[in-house]
């Protein structure tokens, strides 16, 4: 068996954890750019122990906190802008996959001697970044673990990733406080996000042991918050919960990639503004039906760690959470199979569908 397991990231969790450890952050530079959103930091108050933690440490700090849902590729300049004028050191970025993947296209542009192109930020060859330290405000993306950026691109009408492990954020603080005030959507669709990240990942032709090992792991600690979840009475130690395996789920796509979910679930987030969790969650069920077909043991392996018997429970388990799901046009259903098929997580795929399969999960799921 060859594989290989990388992962620099360190990981610090608890209740208050991000003051308490505070002197980890020293290491990092004298002033941070701090990255998030409009509101959502200032109401769950990581905005405030992010700001007490630099105050302990005397450090200083430019807030950049234009960070839109699915950033685009300006925003991500006009903070390495600010970082640069503001002379930071280090990001802190602050909220969802949205301010952390910014946060970290950030810090790589900023560190380029040379300005960028916007239209090759996706092609440039980066050498050089500063230090990103990652918040996460909900437990889905595991951006503050993974070595991906992705940004809206509008040029391609999807979303792309810049894949670079200088941007694996040096330290990531999991408190699950922060997750107290989230809606019961935004729950369900970043859960779903970090369930389809460890499925997948088992998925993966990059799959080993190791990313297996956190997988399992991941869907279990899930799967044992579904109940409380759909019946809206999550626990803070569900919460945590939630978070560690949105943080193994993370840990695992970093090491093996994503599949086709990903590939056609962008275009629902990109033509149609499905939430990312979301899509992915409509997808699913039907591309492990298609998986099933070849790799059964493999499946079952998956189902097995929800306790689940086949894919039609595992439908039903995501039905009840998702709700009513969005209904396409055969249009739009070829349109979406036929960018799938071009993307490059196809090949990642333990089972391979071609631009046919796409379009028959495409149907089965929202047709």
């Amino acid at each position: 068996m060859k594989f290989a397991y990388s992962m620099p990231t360190r990981v610090v969790a608890g209740e208050g954890c991000l003051v308490e450890s505070a002197a980890a952050l020293k290491e990092m530079g004298k002033k941070a750019l701090i990255v998030t959103g409009r509101h959502s930091a200032r109401a769950n108050g990581s905005l405030d122990d992010a700001l007490r933690a630099l105050a302990l440490n005397g450090q200083g700090y430019v807030l950049f906190d234009k960070v839109m849902s699915n950033p685009t590729v300006q925003c991500a300049f006009e903070g390495a802008a600010a970082m640069r004028e503001g002379k930071c050191d280090f990001v802190l970025a602050i909220g969802g996959g949205s301010p952390m993947d910014a946060g970290k296209a950030m810090a790589l542009l900023a560190a380029r001697d040379e300005a960028v192109d916007p239209a090759a930020i996706f092609s440039t060859a980066y050498t050089a970044a500063y230090p990103v330290v990652a918040v996460p405000t909900t437990a889905g993306t595991g951006s503050e673990v993974t070595q991906y950026s992705i940004l809206t691109n509008d040029a391609a009408e999807t979303k792309t990733s810049i894949a670079n492990p200088l941007i694996f954020p040096r330290l990531a603080y999991l408190d699950p406080r922060y997750m107290s005030g989230l809606s019961q959507t935004v729950t369900v669709n970043t859960a779903i996000d970090a369930l389809s990240h460890a499925v997948e990942g088992m998925l993966s032709v990059r799959a080993s042991a190791i990313s297996d090992g956190m997988a399992r792991q991941s869907i279990e600690m899930l799967a044992g918050c579904f109940g409380p979840m759909r019946e809206g009475t999550l626990s803070v130690q569900n919460r945590a919960d939630l978070l560690c395996a949105s943080t193994l789920a993370g840990m695992v796509i970093a090491n093996t990639g994503t599949t086709a979910v990903h590939a056609m679930g962008y275009s629902l987030t990109y033509y149609k503004n499905i939430d990312h969790g979301r899509a992915n969650g409509l997808l699913l069920p039907e591309f492990l039906a298609f998986t099933a077909k070849h790799a059964a043991g493999r499946v079952q392996n998956i189902l097995a760690c929800m306790g689940l018997a086949d894919v039609a429970d595992f439908a039903a388990l995501l039905g009840g959470l998702l709700g009513k799901r969005e209904t396409l046009t055969p249009e739009e259903l070829s349109h979406y199979a036929e960018k799938a098929s071009k993307a490059g997580n196809i090949g990642n795929c333990l089972v391979r569908p071609e631009k046919d399969d796409l379009l028959a999960v495409l149907k089965a799921a929202l047709g």
